[in-house]
C-alpha cells in the first residue's frame, strides 16, 4: 500500500482521490487552520499540522514519516490568471522552492507537484524542474483537465509526477485507467428547491449581472436554464450552458444560477454542496468546518479528485509490475 505526506493539503481532495486508489495518507500540512481542521476530519488517521511548511523542520518529521509519494500543491494565487491585476507576491510563489528540503529530508521515491499551468511563466520555474531532476527524478510534464477524467469541471492543471527509478508517464498513460463520461454542469446542480433564487429583474440587481444573462437568453432563447460566469478571464459573455462540465472554481464565489418559473428568470448562486460536487471528491468527503465563504476557497483551492485517483492508479500499476518481475 502507498502512503504519502501531503504538503499544502487543503481541505484534501487530491488527498480523496489518492485514498480511492488505495493510498494511505500519513501527514498532511496547511497553513490554513480551517484547511487543516478539514482534512483531518476526512482523514482521521493522518497527523495534521497547521504550520507555513517553511517553519517546520522535514528532518525531524522524517523521522517518523517516510512516505512513498511525497504530495505537494504549492501556493497558486500568484501564478493564476485569477488573480487579475493583483501584484504578485514572490513569497507565495516561492512555496514551489520550498518543497525541497522534504525531497532530501523524506527522500520518497515519487514526487507530485500540482499548480496552475501559468506556473510555467515564473522565472524559477526551470530552476525548480532542474534541481528536481538533480535529485534523479524522472519528471513527467503533464498539463491534464479534469473533465477529461469524468469531473463535472473543466479545472486545467500542471502536474509534475516525478519517478526516481525513471517511469515514462503520459496523458494516454492515465486515460487509459478510467473509463469515466464526460459530465456536465447539470449534474451538480440541486434541483430540489432546497435553494431559494430570487427574480433576476430585481431592484438593487447590478446591471453586469442583468447584461450577462440577457446574452445568455438572446443565444439560448427564454425557458432555458444557464449558468452566469463572475469575473475572471472570460471569452463566453459571461454564462456558460448547463451542458457542458463547470467551468473553473475559483476561491470567491464566481457562478450564477439562472432557473425559470413560467416567463420569469430567476437567479441563485451555486452553493458549497454543488461546487464540491464539482471537484469530483464524493459524497464520503466532509466539509463541515467554516462558513460558506470558506467552504467556496477550499473548494477553490483543491486539487480535483479524480484527476489525483488516476495518477495514483497509475504509480500503484507501475510498482505491481515491478513486483511481478522481480518475482
Amino acid at each position: 500500500m502507498l502512503t504519502f505526506v501531503d504538503l499544502f493539503c487543503g481541505g484534501g481532495f487530491g488527498a480523496r482521490g489518492a485514498v480511492k486508489a488505495g493510498a494511505t495518507p500519513i501527514l498532511a500540512i496547511d497553513a490554513w487552520e480551517l484547511a487543516a481542521d478539514t482534512y483531518k476530519s476526512n482523514f482521521p488517521g493522518a497527523e495534521v499540522i497547521c504550520s507555513p511548511i517553511e517553519n517546520l523542520k522535514p528532518k525531524i518529521l522524517a523521522k517518523r514519516h517516510l512516505p512513498d509519494v511525497l504530495l505537494t500543491s504549492p501556493e497558486c494565487t500568484s501564478h493564476s490568471i485569477a488573480r487579475g491585476a493583483k501584484p504578485k507576491c514572490e513569497k507565495s510563489r516561492e512555496t514551489a522552492i520550498g518543497i525541497i528540503p522534504w525531497i532530501e529530508a523524506m527522500n520518497p521515491r515519487w514526487l507530485i507537484v500540482e499548480n496552475v499551468n501559468r506556473m510555467k511563466q515564473w522565472e524559477r520555474h526551470n530552476e525548480l524542474i532542474t534541481t528536481i531532476e538533480s535529485y534523479g527524478y524522472q519528471v513527467n510534464d503533464l498539463l491534464l483537465n479534469a473533465a477529461d477524467f469524468g469531473t463535472p469541471q473543466s479545472r486545467k492543471r500542471m502536474f509534475l509526477v516525478c519517478d526516481r527509478e525513471g517511469s515514462v508517464i503520459t496523458k494516454k498513460d492515465l486515460y487509459k485507467l478510467h473509463r469515466r463520461s464526460e459530465k456536465s454542469a447539470s449534474s451538480i446542480i440541486d434541483w430540489s428547491g432546497k435553494y431559494k433564487s430570487t427574480p433576476l429583474y430585481k431592484e438593487g440587481r447590478a446591471q453586469a449581472t442583468i447584461e450577462r444573462a440577457e446574452r445568455a437568453i438572446d443565444k439560448l432563447g427564454t425557458k432555458k436554464d444557464f449558468i452566469i460566469v463572475y469575473y475572471g478571464s472570460d471569452y463566453a459573455g459571461g454564462w456558460q450552458s448547463l451542458e457542458s462540465p463547470l467551468r473553473t472554481i475559483t476561491t470567491l464565489d464566481r457562478f450564477g444560477l439562472v432557473t425559470w418559473q413560467e416567463e420569469t428568470p430567476y437567479l441563485r448562486m451555486l452553493q458549497p454542496p454543488e461546487l464540491m460536487k464539482a471537484m469530483g471528491a464524493g459524497s464520503k468527503h466532509l466539509l463541515t468546518h467554516g462558513n460558506r465563504r470558506d467552504k467556496v476557497k477550499l473548494c477553490g483551492n483543491g486539487v480535483c479528485s479524480p484527476v489525483m485517483e488516476m495518477i495514483f492508479k497509475k504509480i500503484h500499476q507501475i510498482q505491481l509490475g515491478e513486483m511481478e518481475l522481480a518475482s
